[in-house]
């Protein structure tokens, strides 16, 4: 990899069309994506910043059954919602493309073939999940149950999301399919699998060794944990009718699996952009000396880091990432962001409720971004550092500086005279921002870079603070005249320089400053300022003032908080509802369940798990070893001593090489959390379900 591209192709995580953008995704992964090609254009750098709507896999049909309508539907709905949004939030695209388009079936197709004539997948016909009811093969997604690794009970067939645990639909215990709830029957099917295990040692020879130093270490860790943990095939073909058939001999009735197809988006978004501009496409996914950069949220590291690039690596033809500086998690009031249980503060409904404010979630979301850790956001958490540091500190400077321009020399810009000690410090420490600035976006430190924006706001109002204009203005003209100057020099600084942060205010400071052409002579606008000795210069009309930012009412974010607590209250009436009965159970059925009264007498937390405990429990019949999902809800000591509910017939199985010999009945309370099953336990209602 060259130390200095050619040029930069930057990708941001395809959106999911099974739902509208939320801040979750913002703060994760499109705000960063677009600072950060913002600032490469304004370094005078050839980028091609792509993205566009992820529209096959099992969620998408899922969403269509429910709402009986198609999966095109579904997917031209959503594509619509989230294509407007980020427009009107101003993300700068160069191509937003979707995956059900033509471009984009015809680059997977290709891609796919390619492989599949090179002898790089491997063909087998395995026992996969079916639905005897459904009459039908069951993808990942349409199939849930209880995760080996960590005890979630909600694990879907491909990854748990409560521990980012890799998974095959086979692996579940007591999987049910998501479309009836019935239990599943094995059944053989042909498909084709990505040798991921053949690739381990290039994986450690590229990542463990390559990138050490300059990968984030929340990224580098999950990336070791899954190639120390042992790499196996995974297979690149469903078993379902949406998505893009698999294009060789034997793929009737089979699709690429959505995984496969997603990230090669970004190259069919690529070709699209290109033969839009009249350009090749070729040089920004095939020449060693361009720099590809994935942005990502931590769910999607390992489809970025380790299958995307054994995909590219398989193929032949493309470049590597460069970096993968994925987010955490942010959440939303110290819960969890939940599209389906709508908790969440959607894009296109804060663009309605806080018109013109664009720039404002910009910042808190920058300045709250979960970069190495997951991270909260509160609505009042966003009215403070709108009121307290945009329009305190950014927006006052501003004002005064053009009010008092104005007042004085009626908006021209004044000639300044010899400069003190002050004027030459505060102009040397101006000239220096740009590259600590750029310094922390280079290195994906943008919490850190706004950081330094807002110093340089700051600086300003710290100078006119101390020079005090508006009374040296009777006593000393001239001095006046080059304080004015100094501050003008900072205000047009900080027209340039926030234009990656704060798109809509730069463009509005600019034209206030009435400063549009900086570039006049092919000086890239990053560079403007350290070199350039007069950003704004003497005689320029500027215009009048106006506030670049309002502050924002306690009522405006009453009414937030109020949708959210009628969110939370929809969603605990919506958990009290019982679940529909399950399927008529024979008397046969039932005797085969042997159910014991038992005594726990030891329990202890398994290490490096959040939620499985292991149990010794007394079931008259002997004392054995349980295993069970409990650790988050109760502490060991409590439990103890505790009488339980026991499956005892139930066939051991290991979890986290620990083998458990039975399973504990729980159920849980309206507040979601666990309870032993025992009708007379506190929020345990009639209907509630016994797992």
């Amino acid at each position: 990899m060259s130390k200095n591209p050619q040029r930069f192709t930057i990708t941001a995580a395809l959106p999911y069309t099974n739902g509208p953008i939320h801040i979750g995704h913002l703060a994760g992964v499109y705000v960063p994506a677009d600072i950060y090609s913002r600032f490469l254009r304004m370094q005078g750098h050839d980028v091609a910043f792509v993205c566009g709507s992820d529209e096959h896999g099992v969620p998408i049909t899922i969403k269509a059954k429910k709402e009986g309508v198609t999966p095109q539907d579904v997917v031209d709905k959503y594509n619509g919602i989230i294509k407007k949004s980020f427009e009107d939030f101003g993300v700068s695209f160069d191509n937003y493309s979707r995956t059900s388009g033509k471009t984009h079936h015809d680059t997977a197709s290709a891609f796919f073939k390619k492989m599949y004539e090179d002898g790089k997948f491997i063909e087998e016909t395995t026992k996969q999940l079916y639905d005897e009811k459904a009459q039908q093969f069951l993808a990942d997604r349409f199939v849930t149950g209880t995760c080996p690794k960590c005890g979630n009970e909600e694990a879907y067939g491909d990854q748990c999301e409560s521990c980012g645990t890799s998974l095959n639909a086979t692996d579940l215990i007591n999987p049910k399919s998501a479309i009836t709830g019935a239990v599943p029957t094995l059944k053989n099917t042909k498909h084709w699998f990505l040798p991921l295990d053949q690739y381990e040692d290039w994986l450690k020879e590229w990542i463990l060794k390559g990138h050490k130093a300059d990968w984030k270490s929340n990224v580098y860790g999950q990336v070791k944990s899954w190639i120390d943990d042992g790499l196996r095939a995974r297979a690149v073909t469903r078993d379902l009718e949406w998505g893009i058939p698999v294009p060789v001999e034997g793929g009737d009735g089979k699709v690429l699996y959505v995984w496969f197809d997603a990230p090669i988006g970004y190259i069919s978004s690529t070709k699209e952009w290109a033969e839009r501009e009249g350009k090749n496409w070729e040089p920004y996914w095939k020449d060693e000396n361009t720099k590809l950069v994935h942005f990502i949220g931590k769910d999607n590291i390992v489809f970025h880091c380790i299958i995307f690039p054994v995909m590219l690596k398989a193929h032949g033809d493309f470049i590597l990432p460069e970096n993968v500086p994925a987010n955490e998690f942010l959440n939303l009031e110290g819960k969890k962001l939940s599209t389906s249980k709508n908790w969440a503060v959607w894009l296109h409904e804060y663009l309605e409720d806080f018109p013109d404010q664009q720039d404002v979630l910009r910042y808190v979301l920058t300045a709250n971004a979960p970069e190495t850790k997951d991270n909260d956001f509160t609505w009042k958490d966003f009215q403070a550092r709108n009121n307290n540091e945009l329009v305190a500190i950014f927006g006052n400077f501003i004002n005064r500086v053009i009010v008092l321009t104005n007042k004085y020399y009626n908006g021209v810009v004044p000639e300044p005279g010899e400069y003190s000690e002050v004027d030459e410090k505060t102009i040397a420490e101006l000239k220096a921002y740009p590259s600590v600035i750029a310094s922390s976006i280079e290195r994906y430190r943008f919490r850190e870079a706004q950081g330094e924006l807002m110093n340089l706001a700051r600086l300003g109002n710290k100078y006119l603070a101390d020079e005090e204009p508006w009374k040296l203005i009777k006593t000393d003209e001239e001095r006046t005249k080059t304080i004015m100057y100094v501050a003008l020099q900072i205000a047009s600084a900080l027209s340039i320089i926030s234009e990656p942060f704060l798109p809509f205010t730069s463009a509005k400071l600019k034209k206030m400053l009435n400063q549009s052409d900086e570039n006049s002579d092919n000086t890239p606008d990053w560079d403007i300022i350290g070199t350039r000795e007069a950003l704004i210069p003497p005689g320029q009309q500027i215009g009048k003032a106006e506030l670049l930012f309002s502050k924002i009412e306690d009522e405006q974010i009453q009414k937030q908080l109020d949708k959210l607590e009628a969110t939370k209250t929809a969603n605990a009436m919506e958990d009290q509802r019982a679940e529909p009965q399950k399927e008529i159970a024979t008397f046969e059925d039932f005797t085969k369940m042997d159910l014991r009264v038992g005594t726990i007498i030891e329990a202890d937390k398994m290490p490096k798990t959040k939620k499985l405990m292991v149990l010794k429990v007394d079931t008259g019949l002997d004392k054995r070893t349980v295993v069970s999902g409990i650790a988050e809800h109760f502490k060991a000591e409590e439990i103890i001593g505790k009488k339980v509910t026991v499956l005892v017939n139930l066939a051991p199985r290991k979890l986290r090489g620990v083998e458990s010999e039975g399973m504990i009945l729980m159920t849980e309370n309206a507040d979601g959390k666990l309870v032993f099953v025992n009708p007379d336990e506190d929020g345990v209602k009639s209907g509630t379900t016994i797992n």
